[in-house]
């Protein structure tokens, strides 16, 4: 791909942090104050028919800014990193050219890393569905393990990096450990930093951990009330389609089996979708650079980064 100097790159905004932190909202805002159009950069709102467990934007909102990658697929099709980096970046072409600002939200780490940066799919640079499922099934095994049992299998697949971690710096020895597994090479090895694609401005929203943790609890319950069980019945024939696995949908299977009852399936959601809010600032705080801000706590902060993204663009309009 060739290479863009700054001033030639095209401006966007991304809003980027865990489920139920208020991306949405804000997402909207941006774009009537900044005459913006919304891309969704999450991995299941472009599944048509799957719009409660997904927390798709409503046709309310849909209707105050124009989105783009919602409803795009049949909820039976696949989606992949690829298809979203290919789709993305031509919607932002798109906007671009209208004089609009691309306003890119979502919580999937992994897509948008991908379409930020030069990662060409397929390489080391960016993990495959099939990397990505070997580090969700590495998540899985290990989460109960102890600091040193994780260590010891740093210590089997990559010595070297584990002579230089501590066994208590957990986070870098699943780290090391995710590198080696997915591309052969020990972390210990730096690749070739990836280019930005774009000038970007990089919003992660986060709030404190117990106020976000009830936020999601009272989401799931909503969604409950709002049909989710009916959205997942159509799983039952299907249960192996890649959109079955989305959490909010995977955990009723067993409850259609009769293996759990309708309180432990909600508290499963709620549960896996809180250990999925934290995976999510995991990856936002070790991938990436956000401007960090809470606006559950304080609302007022978004005039100020309204003012600032203004300035933004207009330092970015003059070059």
């Amino acid at each position: 791909m060739e290479k863009t100097t700054p001033e030639e790159k095209q401006k966007v905004i991304v809003i980027v942090g865990p489920t139920a932190v208020g991306k949405t909202a804000l997402s909207i805002d941006l774009a009537q104050a900044l005459d913006g159009e919304i891309i969704s950069g999450d991995s299941l709102q472009v599944y048509r028919e799957l719009d409660i467990g997904t927390a798709k934007a409503t046709a309310t909102e849909q209707a105050a800014a124009v989105h783009h990658l919602i409803d795009i697929r049949d909820w039976q099709d696949t989606y992949s990193v690829a298809d979203f980096q290919k789709e993305a970046r031509a919607a932002i072409a798109a906007i671009s050219q209208k004089g609009k600002l691309p306003i890119i939200v979502g919580g999937t780490g992994l897509y948008i890393q991908a379409l930020l940066f030069d990662y060409k799919l397929g390489s080391d640079g960016i993990q495959s569905k099939e990397q990505q499922q070997l580090v969700q099934q590495l998540e899985t095994d290990t989460a109960e393990w102890s600091n040193e049992k994780l260590w010891q299998h740093l210590l089997l697949h990559d010595p070297l990096a584990a002579k230089q971690l501590h066994p208590n710096n957990r986070r870098k020895v699943f780290r090391a450990i995710e590198v080696i597994l997915t591309t052969g090479h020990s972390i210990t090895a730096p690749k070739e930093t990836p280019v930005p694609l774009y000038d970007y401005f990089l919003i992660g929203l986060t709030t404190e951990r117990a106020l976000l943790y009830e936020r999601i609890n009272q989401r799931v319950l909503a969604m409950v009330d709002q049909g989710l069980m009916e959205e997942a019945k159509r799983f039952l024939a299907f249960p192996d389609v890649q959109a079955a696995q989305g959490i909010g949908y995977k955990e009723w299977l067993p409850y259609f089996r009769g293996e759990l009852t309708l309180e432990e399936t909600v508290a499963l959601i709620q549960l896996h979708s809180r250990r999925y809010a934290k995976r999510q600032l995991t990856w936002f705080r070790n991938r990436m650079t956000p401007l960090w801000i809470d606006l559950l706590a304080h609302p007022e902060e978004e005039v100020l980064l309204v003012d600032q993204l203004q300035k933004w663009r207009r330092i970015a309009c003059d070059k």
